[in-house]
C-alpha cells in the first residue's frame, strides 16, 4: 500500500480507538444518535464498505470522544458537539445486521428514528461526494436495509459517502470489500473530514440547512 495513503487510513480506521472504562466515561444523555456503518475486524478497518466508520471517528476525534468497552452489539461514544449532546454508535455486528444494533441503541438512548443520523458508504456517488436525506429507500444497501426492517420504517436521516463503483464488470461485492487505492488517498481524506463538517452543520443547524449546503 501507498505511504501516503497508509498514512491517510491510519489515521481514520488504522488502530480502534481507544475504549474509556466505563466508570471514567462523561454521563451525557444524548438528544441525537450519530450511526456509522462498517465491519467490525481488523481486516476490514480500511475497506471502503467502512467509510461509514471512518467518518464517525474523525468525528470523535475532533471532539475528543472516546470509545467505550461494547456493549448491546455496538461501540458508543458520548459528549457534546457544538453544544449538542450525541452519542456516536458503530455497530458490531456486521453490516448485514446492523439493524439489531441500531434498535438496540435507540431504545437505550430513548430517541425516535428521527433523532437519529446514519453515516454509510454508497457506490452510486463518485469519491469526494456526500449527500444527505431524511428518509427514503435503501436503495439496496443491506446495512439501510437491515435497519429499515429492525425499526419498522424509513423515517430517519443518512448521509451517503459516496464510493464510486468498480471499473467495467469488476465486482461490486470485491470492490466495497477492498481497500481503498493510493490514487484516492487525498480525495478520501477530504471526503471524510468534509462529511464530519455535514454533521456538525446538521446538528446544530438542522437537515435542511446541511442539506443545502453539502449536497453536491
Amino acid at each position: 500500500m501507498d505511504g501516503r495513503l497508509r498514512l491517510i487510513l491510519d489515521r481514520v480506521a488504522g488502530a480502534a480507538p481507544r475504549a474509556r472504562p466505563a466508570r471514567y466515561e462523561r454521563r451525557v444523555v444524548p438528544e441525537r444518535l450519530i450511526v456509522g456503518l462498517g465491519n467490525p475486524g481488523a481486516e476490514y478497518r480500511r475497506t471502503r464498505h467502512n467509510v461509514g466508520f471512518m467518518v464517525v471517528e474523525e468525528l470523535a476525534r475532533r471532539w475528543d470522544m472516546r470509545f467505550k468497552a461494547p456493549h448491546n452489539h455496538a461501540r458508543w461514544a458520548n459528549g457534546v458537539i457544538q453544544g449538542v449532546p450525541v452519542a456516536i454508535v458503530e455497530p458490531l455486528t456486521f453490516m448485514n445486521l446492523s439493524g439489531r444494533a441500531v434498535g438496540a441503541a435507540l431504545k437505550e438512548s430513548q430517541l425516535s428514528p428521527a433523532a437519529m443520523l446514519v453515516v454509510h458508504d454508497d457506490v452510486d456517488l463518485p469519491l469526494g461526494r456526500i449527500r444527505l436525506r431524511f428518509g427514503g429507500s435503501a436503495a439496496g444497501h443491506k446495512g439501510i436495509i437491515s435497519i429499515i426492517d429492525a425499526l419498522g420504517g424509513q423515517e430517519f436521516a443518512r448521509l451517503r459517502i459516496g464510493i464510486g463503483r468498480p471499473a467495467g464488470s469488476g465486482d461490486v461485492r470485491d470492490y466495497v470489500l477492498a481497500p481503498f487505492e493510493a490514487s484516492e488517498a487525498e480525495a478520501l481524506r477530504d471526503t471524510i473530514e468534509r462529511a464530519a463538517s455535514a454533521i456538525e452543520c446538521y446538528l446544530t443547524a438542522g437537515i435542511e440547512a446541511a442539506m443545502n449546503r453539502f449536497n453536491g
